[in-house]
């Protein structure tokens, strides 16, 4: 469809978000991924890439791209006249960059004050740390997260990004933007919305510090209900080098699983922690009887709560996996498909992977730039 709200021809394949506009300024990560999430549902997302930019990054999917120079002298300005037909912009650089480009909040909202200005960092717009560098395994460290996760007496485990980059930053961004989005529609003034994974980070374990406050989360790592201290809470080797996750916390489903097992009256009280080394061994033995597989064909279709454990590659084929399509494929890369689902206005399939700067004729055209800006080398068009 096409949205011409303020003269402004916006393209979209449908979705709740049909006819929201964003910018985003590229950078890595967690920034990219939110505008990942905002195009899936449906918003008309321009990245404005580097030139001479590379790379054909997944998270750039279902964006149209615009390469920039902001050291041109109407660089700055072609932002701002992006900025100023948008309803969102993104940015996930360093806390003043791009005030000192040009680009920053303050220029924004004097050409467009209904902007939300999203801010993607790792420790947040300010405080002593805001300015000097860091990564997913440094902002998850300081807030508590990396340490509660892992064996009791081995080191932290590291969760790949998903909790700090994707986890607690931009999915946090992603809910930010979207809250000041409808407020500004009320108020019709935007905002900034200061997103850092420091923040997202503790508060994705509001859960587990009621734990701690009620004293029922212990700061030894590995010695809690969640966190494999608990035996019918954990993963566990089968027969073929391979694992099959156990989460049968539930009386009724924990009786299943030791139904399941053959151990139904041979093993000790499971609410008695000095009895969980006993039940954890019992339950490595039984379950390296068996392969994956078939420990997958025994609790098909039950409430004990036992799934193999799968690969990114082995997971696409599982039955339930292909039939939501929470998998798919396009152009041949595998890659999940939008998420959540909506009834009445369904996110279209995951579009294209946007090559930087592929779209500068048609972001002049369909966002109204001067179309000078091509000539001028301010927009760089990609050479075929």
């Amino acid at each position: 469809m096409r949205d011409t709200r303020k003269g402004v021809a916006v393209t979209s394949g449908g979705g709740p978000l049909a006819g929201v506009r964003v910018v985003e300024l590229a950078g890595i990560g967690p920034a990219p991924f939110c505008a990942m999430l905002l195009a899936d549902l449906g918003a008309d997302v321009v990245r404005v890439d580097r030139p001479g930019a590379g790379g054909h990054d997944l998270l750039n999917r279902g964006k149209r791209s615009v390469a920039v120079d902001l050291k041109h002298e109407r660089g700055p300005a072609t932002v701002l006249a992006l900025a100023e037909q948008a309803d969102v912009l993104l940015e996930g650089l360093r806390p003043g960059v791009t005030e000192r480009l040009g680009v920053g909040p303050e220029q924004c909202h004097e050409v467009n004050p209904r902007l939300v200005y999203g801010r993607m960092t790792g420790w947040g717009q300010d405080g002593p740390l805001a300015s000097t560098a860091g990564h997913d395994i440094d902002y998850i460290a300081l807030t508590g997260m990396l340490h509660l996760i892992g064996r009791r007496d081995g080191p932290p485990q590291v969760p790949a990004n998903l909790l700090g980059d994707f986890g607690g930053g931009a999915l946090y961004l992603a809910v930010g933007v979207l809250a000041a989005l409808l407020e500004a529609r009320t108020s019709g003034r935007g905002q900034v919305v200061d997103a850092s994974i420091v923040d997202g980070s503790a508060h994705l374990g509001a859960m587990l510090f009621g734990f701690l406050a009620t004293g029922g989360w212990s700061t030894e790592r590995g010695t809690n209900l969640l966190d494999t201290g608990a035996p019918y809470y954990d993963v566990y080797e089968t027969a073929d080098g391979q694992h099959v996750a156990v989460g049968a916390l539930e009386p009724r489903f924990y009786a299943e699983l030791l139904d399941r097992l053959g151990l139904t009256g041979e093993v000790p009280d499971r609410d008695d922690p000095a009895n969980w080394p006993e039940l954890r061994a019992r339950f490595a033995e039984v379950f390296r009887t068996r392969t994956r597989a078939e420990w997958a064909a025994v609790f098909d279709g039950s409430d004990a709560c036992v799934a193999p454990v799968l690969s990114m590659t082995e997971a696409e084929t599982h039955p339930h996996v292909a039939a939501r399509r929470t998998l798919v494929r396009r152009d041949g890369v595998l890659q999940p498909a939008a998420a959540p689902r909506f009834d009445r206005t369904p996110n279209p399939p995951p579009g294209p992977v946007a090559d930087p700067g592929a779209h500068a004729a048609d972001v002049v055209r369909d966002w109204q730039l001067p179309e000078d800006l091509l000539e001028t080398g301010a927009i760089v068009r990609k050479e075929a």
